[in-house]
This record gives C-alpha cells, sequence and structure tokens, in this order.
C-alpha cells in the first residue's frame, strides 16, 4: 500500500491510500502518481509519500522518501522534492527549516 498526496499551489489539499508503487499503472498511465492526478482535475500534483519517512529519515531503517509523511496544509518544494509542515507560529519565538532533516528548528 502507498500513499499519495494531492497539491495546489504547493500545499497538500489531500492524502490517499492508493496502490503499490511496485504494481503496474493502468496503460496510458507512466505511473500512479500521474493516474491519481487524472482522478483529481484541479489539482496541480500527485506526488507518492511514505508513511515512515519524518525527518528525513525512515523510521524502519530503510530509505527516507521525500522528507517527510505528507499531512494536509504541508508545502511541497519541487525544487528538493521534499514536503514540509508548515512554518510554526509561536509568539515570541522563531523557527528555522533544517535543510537536512526537512523539520522546524527553533532559533535560540
Amino acid at each position: 500500500m502507498a500513499h499519495y498526496a494531492f497539491i495546489k499551489n504547493n500545499i497538500v489539499t489531500e492524502v490517499i491510500t492508493g496502490k503499490d508503487e511496485t504494481e503496474t499503472a493502468p496503460d496510458g498511465f507512466a505511473d500512479w502518481e500521474e493516474y491519481y492526478l487524472n482522478k483529481r482535475p484541479g489539482q496541480d500534483a500527485c506526488k507518492r509519500t511514505s508513511y515512515n519517512t519524518v525527518g528525513n529519515t525512515h523510521t524502519d531503517g530503510g530509505t527516507p522518501f521525500r522528507g517527510n509523511y505528507a499531512g494536509v496544509g504541508y508545502n511541497y518544494d519541487s525544487i528538493n522534492d521534499v514536503f514540509t509542515a508548515p512554518q510554526p507560529v509561536i509568539e515570541g519565538k522563531t523557527f528555522q527549516l533544517n535543510e537536512t532533516t526537512w523539520l522546524w528548528e527553533e532559533i535560540e
């Protein structure tokens, strides 16, 4: 089972469970990302996301995929091909995105 994130204006609008990426996509589609995107008119992109990737680390020791598991409201950075949570907004605190873990860290 694989998960797919739908993206509009670089923001995740929905995450679904879909076909495993190792299964062959239906005729006429290069892959499952293209297939699912075709089912959601108005979305800019559909990208696979790994439930087991957090902080650019795979929780089961495998290869991390796209920085973090996507959630609704997450940002998609197409240049780095990663998902990041929205920047935290906490009064009196400043956060910076760690471009190794793709997590927000408080600046002291």
